[in-house]
């Protein structure tokens, strides 16, 4: 089984409350004398340095390239699948690897051309605390595996494939025998909305507590790989960047700490969570790119006007450089988000996953950026605007729309989905629960929804807006009214250019699409139905779920 819990608020900071105290005395270099077995300390047993955490918890790094070889925890061997050892990436070869012991703390540094990465034990503490700083583009790292052994963890979770033999999309989507889907894309949660994830036994818990993300990219409501467990063993994954479905470049600098927990069985501790640690005991530590709390800033809003408070709101705030967030209060608005890199920021107010108002921030080493009210323009959020009709809400996602929870963890093909196809009538009540959530050009392009308007209502032209999230090969709606009315094909707005809603993800550049229906469109019987056809354009794309296709945002047509 899976654990995955608490939101979180994009804070950057590091120290365990319940780690002993770092020593103060000054870091000891790689030939330091090695503490004797049963204590916590270190040795090195020719090939690798082996570190004894004190508590339960033994682990080995090659000294040739920075793997992770071995970690015993009570006794057993828990890494390792497949003949690969745990490590960045695939492995980075041959790498220059030292280790440092002050106190209570010990560092491994292991650097490989331009990228620096480290282990970091605390004694006492059944953990491993990681930070990989990828400088650029010349090594390629994007994630930190943690490989577990086979049969120490039971699992058929959406992101696993243990029972899922046949392939049915590229190398990484899989199929059951009772037609549900598998995949290590299927993480199901947003980065928001989690703050560790891995497998328990019940007696035994093995977790990566994720870091705050601030170097990664894609913002709060980004989903990327999590684990996967397979019939060799399963991987825990930190994903420092990630280009699938990716809306913004990679970002480069120190990414930690993140964190290998092992538990008796329980989740880890809350403080773990990149929203509780503090800096005190890695600030000595001399990592390349590492910024104390001393050097970070904070900034706090009074409050945000003009919300519609049936939703969540979110503030991020991004530059080149880095990228964080917090939940706005629901009573009022106010936010605080802390550990903040110094720079000016944009500070974007998410409606849900849609934003709906920008501005700049600048944040100041040791200090607190204080806002006043920020007032959200009643013409930035779609919602806003009287409709005629509407199906769905402008929110930035799917969400309601027919298959719209099962395609975080499922492929389109999955037998738990309802049918792709199926036409709409307003006024039904089940409008967004009977419209797709996605469209496709070989699957169900030309929806129709039909609809009655009143004499003055058809006497008069009107605007359609369809809102999307994300699109695949360029798909984007065009519409016919009534079969006599086509409108031009739209430009397609920029979207990612990987796959997307196979994959488990919506989420992409938020676009709406208008359209300026003429009244000679509508039909002028009050007692008759118009209908709107729903096609998806492009010449991109292939057959089936990997032909050009959208994920709908909302629909509605104005007065």
């Amino acid at each position: 089984m899976s654990d995955t819990a608490n939101r979180a608020v994009g804070r950057r900071t590091f120290v365990l409350g319940s780690a002993a105290a770092a020593g103060t005395a000054a870091l000891a270099g790689p030939l330091a004398a090695p503490a004797s077995a049963a204590t916590f300390g270190w040795s090195d047993d020719g090939s690798n340095y082996v570190v004894d955490t004190g508590a339960s918890l033994v682990f080995k790094v090659s000294k040739t390239n920075g793997d992770l070889t071995s970690l015993v925890y009570k006794g057993t061997e828990y890494q390792g699948y497949g003949g690969k050892n745990s490590h960045i990436e695939s492995g980075l070869g041959t790498s220059t690897v030292s280790l440092k012991q002050s106190g209570s703390t010990i560092l491994i540094s292991v650097a490989h051309g331009t990228l620096r990465h480290y282990y970091a034990a605390r004694s006492g503490e059944n953990n491993v605390y990681l930070w990989t700083n990828k400088a650029d583009t010349s090594v390629s790292a994007t994630r930190y595996i943690v490989r577990v052994q086979a049969g120490k963890f039971l699992n058929d979770e959406p992101d696993s494939y243990t029972y899922a033999p046949t392939t049915i999309e590229a190398s990484d989507v899989f199929e059951k025998s009772d037609g549900q889907t598998r995949s290590k894309h299927y993480s199901k949660v947003r980065v928001i909305d989690y703050d560790y994830t891995g497998w328990t036994t019940g007696s035994v818990g093995l977790y990566v507590v994720r870091s705050n993300h601030e170097k990664a990219s894609g913002g709060p409501f980004y989903r990327s790989l999590l684990r996967h467990q397979s019939a060799d063993g399963g991987g825990l994954y930190e994903i420092l960047y990630y280009g699938e479905n990716q809306t913004e470049s990679q970002r480069f600098g120190l990414q930690g700490p993140y964190v290998i927990a092992f538990t008796d069985g329980g989740a880890p501790s809350s403080a773990l969570y990149h929203g509780n640690l503090t800096t005190s005991w890695a600030d000595s530590l001399g990592m390349s790119g590492y910024v104390a709390a001393s050097g970070r800033g904070k900034v706090a809003g009074v409050g945000i006007t003009g919300r519609n408070t049936a939703f969540p709101y979110t503030v991020g705030l991004a530059n080149s450089a880095a990228q964080y967030w917090g939940s706005a209060r629901s009573s009022d608005g106010y936010f605080s988000v802390e550990g903040i890199l110094p720079g000016t920021y944009t500070l974007t107010v998410f409606k849900g996953e849609l934003a709906v108002h920008t501005t700049s921030v600048t944040v100041t080493a040791g200090g607190t950026t204080t806002l006043n009210t920020l007032a959200i323009p009643s013409s930035n959020d779609p919602g806003n605007a009287s409709a005629i009709w509407r199906i769905g809400d402008w929110n930035g996602s799917p969400s309601g729309f027919k298959n719209a929870d099962l395609m975080t963890y499922a492929h389109p093909s999955d037998s738990r989905a309802a049918s792709w196809t199926g036409n709409v009538v307003i006024g039904s009540g089940s409008e967004t629960s009977a419209f797709p959530c996605y469209l496709w050009k070989d699957v169900n392009s030309g929806i129709i929804v039909y609809f009655k308007l009143t004499a003055a209502q058809a006497a008069a032209a009107h605007t359609l807006r369809i809102g999307v999230t994300t699109a695949y090969a360029n798909g984007r709606p065009q519409v016919v009214v009534n079969d006599t009315w086509t409108s031009a094909v739209p430009s397609p707005p920029s979207q990612p250019s990987t796959r997307s809603l196979t994959v488990g993800s919506y989420r992409g550049n938020n676009y709406t699409f208008t359209y300026s229906v003429p009244a000679s469109a509508w039909l002028t019987d009050t007692g008759a139905y118009n209908t709107l056809k729903i096609y998806v354009a492009s010449g991109s794309g292939t057959t089936s779920f990997l032909s050009a296709g959208t994920s709908i945002d909302a629909i509605d047509l104005l007065p």
